[in-house]
């Protein structure tokens, strides 16, 4: 299956792909707490489950600066 594509309708349905796939996704693990303020996300395809995974790094602590 191709995600965001529809071959009467092309790439239009690519925004509700994205929703569903990555900002619902994304919504749910910052809520859940799984993503905090300032972390980076990486993002990878696990073929085996057919779905998006996004893995939260360790923000990462940036120096005061002197003013």
């Amino acid at each position: 299956m191709r995600v965001g594509y529809d071959p009467a309708y092309g790439a239009r349905p690519l925004k509700r792909a994205l929703q569903r796939e990555v900002e619902n996704v994304l919504g749910r693990q910052i809520l859940e707490g799984k993503i905090r303020d300032g972390q980076t996300v990486v993002a990878d395809y696990d073929e085996a489950r057919g779905q998006l995974t996004f893995t939260p790094k360790p923000a990462v602590a940036s120096e005061g600066r002197k003013g």
